[in-house]
C-alpha cells in the first residue's frame, strides 16, 4: 500500500484505532474521511484534525450504509481505500437474558458492516485497497467477550479468502491484527493498563512500508505464529 496521497474511509475513525489511523494517514498526506454515529464525537476529532472530512452515519442500518456510499460516489468518487475498523466489544455470558439481544448487535456491526461496505466499495473503479482491522482474539479468545471473539476470528478467515479472490482486480486487502490496545473498547477503564494505541499505529505503519499484507503486534504478532499447542496455552492462560 502506498502511504501517501490517497482517499481513505474509515469507520469508527473518530475514537481509538480509528482516530490513531486518521491522524498518522493525515501526517503521511492523505485526504481522510471518518464516520460514525455520534455526531459528537466526530466534532471532536475534526476539531483536533481540521483537514478530518466527517460524515455522520449510523452503520447498524443498511439503508445507512447505502446512504454512505451514495454520498461518498457523488462527493467523493475518487476514493481509493477503504478501511474498516468499526466495531463493538461485549462482555456477557451466554446465560445473560439480553445476551442474543447484544450478540445480534455484535455480529451486525462486527460482521455485517464490514461485509456490507466492501460490497458498496467494489463498485468504486477507484477502490485499490481494503484494510479491515481484526484482533488477536480471532486466534485465541478470551471467552469473557465471546461474539467479539468469534466475529473477529470470522473478519479474519474472509480476509484470507477476499485477498486471494481480489488478486485479479488488483486490489490490495490489509489485515491489521491489533492486541488488546488502551482505548474505551468494551468500556471506559477495561483496557486501561494495555499498551497505548501510538506503539501500534508506529508499529503498523512500518509493516506498512514494508508490505506486509498482515499487521501485528505484540501479543497478536505471537499468536498468528502459533501452533496449537500454544494457543492452546493461551487459550488457558486467559480463561483460567
Amino acid at each position: 500500500m502506498k502511504l501517501s496521497d490517497n482517499k481513505i474511509l474509515i469507520t469508527g475513525g473518530a475514537t481509538g484505532i480509528g482516530f490513531a489511523l486518521a491522524e498518522r494517514f493525515v501526517r503521511e498526506n492523505n485526504t481522510v474521511i471518518i464516520c460514525g454515529r455520534r455526531e459528537s464525537a466526530l466534532k471532536e476529532a475534526a476539531d483536533k484534525l481540521p483537514s478530518l472530512v466527517t460524515k455522520a452515519c449510523d452503520l447498524s442500518l443498511a439503508d445507512e450504509r447505502e446512504k454512505l456510499f451514495k454520498w461518498v460516489e457523488e462527493e467523493h468518487g475518487d476514493l481509493n481505500v477503504l478501511v474498516n475498523n468499526a466495531g463493538i466489544q461485549q462482555w456477557m455470558s451466554v446465560i445473560d437474558d439480553n445476551f442474543y439481544q447484544r450478540a445480534k448487535e455484535e455480529i451486525t456491526i462486527n460482521v455485517e458492516v464490514p461485509l456490507h461496505l466492501i460490497s458498496l466499495s467494489l463498485k468504486l473503479n477507484s477502490l485499490n485497497t481494503i484494510m479491515n482491522v481484526t484482533s488477536g482474539l480471532s486466534f485465541s479468545p478470551l471467552s469473557k467477550v465471546p461474539v467479539y471473539c468469534a466475529s473477529k476470528a470470522f473478519l479474519h478467515s474472509f480476509t484470507l479468502s477476499l485477498r486471494h479472490l481480489l488478486k485479479t482486480k488488483n486490489i490490495e486487502v490489509i489485515e491489521l491484527i491489533p492486541p488488546a490496545l488502551n482505548t474505551d473498547l468494551g468500556g471506559k477503564g477495561i483496557h486501561d493498563s494495555a499498551p497505548p494505541v501510538s506503539g501500534f499505529i508506529e508499529s503498523a505503519f512500518e509493516q506498512l512500508k514494508q508490505g506486509k499484507p498482515e499487521i501485528t503486534f505484540g501479543f497478536s504478532e505471537a499468536m498468528i505464529k502459533a501452533g496449537p499447542e500454544e494457543l492452546q496455552k493461551a487459550f488457558s492462560r486467559m480463561n483460567p
